[in-house]
């Protein structure tokens, strides 16, 4: 059934609950029932609601998500509870001697953990916090930092999962040439690369602080670097020494070895468990963990991420709704049909950049729009490689963006703040990168 513009409606939904109420959950169900309310009508949208709940939670994706989102709360928890973080930050601190410096170090270290965008987050978030807290950092400043070197960095380099996917779907439309494809597109990937190295200029005062994060980095300086959402829950962790002082190592042979074993097998849950395992093997004899308290751990890693798993489970349910309104496939169609050979890079990157950021579907969405763009640009004499940097540059956008995805959810989960305290703070300064990305697209669409 075609719903036509109708199909918009729970996005909008989410979009306006979230900037009104600030809360996340509640507008994400909302926007969900509203869209099975459309679907199944009145009477039918609960028992369609459930069955969409079923059937995310029944997923392998699902299923996946939850175990490697809740393992890493696991790993940071023994790492930090063993002393590793805290031993990690020490050495951080030697370098990290001023606040600049350390908000350097942070975007640097986000730089070097290339290999996974959850792995990014959850390891720059539990070595960052500690320092970040010393020199009074806002955590929304951490977060915004963390994020905008995770999907951005992980497109850039040919050796994540992000690139085996987006080669994949390269591949599946006829674009030949195997990797080297993937590569003649890289420089024409301009909002991941603009958003990774805007971010020192941020820091060294170049792009001037403003708006909420401006207010978040006054408030960290008087003493309080956690958002009221989550200070009263999070505020005895704040400053607060590890419960085990040891070595960087502690933390430095986990986090890489979590990291080799997730590049040899393209797969981050393998890594994740044989990086508690070295855990294990290394806190035991060292006397830094007795077996009771990697058991509470365990149980206490798990319920760090519980709001995180709960929150990318709802908005996967809300993509259910989105998918059965069919509302990639009606933007697209519409949008693709009143554009010409020189806008098509850059219509396509606004186009399923914001498709992106209302669904908060990154590799779905990248999905369907390759077989829908890429034929488009060969009918129009449009360069391949230019069209399919628009796509993975939305995607990067996306991710940094999509205040209720699973990237920014993570991040903010390492950083102990509300999805809608990164999306008031990081979302003014992820617009810069947006425009100029956009304006880029233009001027090598029409010259290429």
């Amino acid at each position: 059934m075609d719903y036509g513009v109708v199909c918009l409606i729970p996005s909008a939904i989410v979009i306006i609950l979230a900037l009104t109420t600030r809360r996340i959950m509640e507008p994400l169900l909302a926007g969900a029932l509203s869209g099975f309310v459309i679907v199944a009508g009145p009477t039918g949208f609960f028992t369609a609601f459930i069955d969409a709940a079923y059937k995310v939670m029944m997923d392998a994706t699902t299923v996946w998500i939850a175990l490697v989102v809740g393992l890493f709360g696991v790993l940071i928890r023994w790492l930090e509870k063993g002393g590793g973080a805290s031993g990690f930050s020490d050495v951080v601190q030697k370098i990290a001697t001023t606040r600049k410096k350390a908000l350097l170090v942070t975007w640097l270290l986000g730089i070097a953990v290339f290999i996974d965008d959850y792995i990014n987050a959850m390891a720059v978030g539990a070595a960052m916090r500690k320092v970040s807290d010393k020199f009074q950092i806002s955590r929304e400043y951490l977060a915004y930092i963390i994020n905008s070197t995770g999907t951005t960095v992980c497109v850039l380099i040919p050796a994540t999962t992000w690139f085996a996917f987006m080669l994949a779907q390269m591949e599946a439309v006829g674009i030949e040439g195997g990797s080297s494809s993937y590569f003649a597109a890289i420089p024409f990937m301009f909002y991941p690369w603009i958003a990774v190295f805007i971010v020192p200029l941020v820091i060294l005062g170049i792009i001037p602080m403003y708006g909420p994060l401006k207010k978040a980095e006054e408030r960290a300086k008087a003493g309080q670097t956690l958002p009221d959402s989550t200070y009263e829950q999070y505020r005895d962790q704040t400053g607060a020494e590890d419960t085990k002082k040891s070595t960087a190592w502690n933390f430095i042979v986990p986090m890489v070895i979590t990291g080799v074993v997730t590049i040899a097998t393209g797969e981050a849950l393998y890594g994740v468990i044989i990086g508690l395992a070295v855990c294990f093997v290394m806190f035991v004899p060292q006397r830094l963990m007795k077996f009771w308290e990697l058991c509470d751990g365990l149980v206490d890693g798990f319920k760090d991420m519980l709001f995180v798993i709960m929150l990318i489970i709802m908005a996967f349910i809300l993509q259910q709704a989105n998918d059965a309104l069919g509302l990639t496939d009606y933007v697209i169609t519409n949008v693709s049909s009143v554009i010409s050979p020189g806008l098509l890079p850059a219509v396509c990157f606004v186009t399923v950049a914001i498709l992106m950021f209302v669904v908060g579907s990154f590799w779905g969405i990248a999905a369907i729009s390759f077989p829908i763009i890429i034929p488009l640009a060969v009918a129009m004499d449009v360069n391949l490689s230019l069209a399919s940097a628009s796509i993975i540059s939305a995607s990067a956008f996306g991710s940094q963006a999509c205040f209720f995805s699973d990237a920014a959810t993570i991040t903010c989960g390492a950083t102990q703040i509300r999805n809608m305290d990164y999306a008031r703070c990081a979302i003014p300064y992820i617009v810069i990168p947006f425009v100029l990305a956009t304006i880029l697209f233009v001027i090598f669409g029409f010259m290429m």
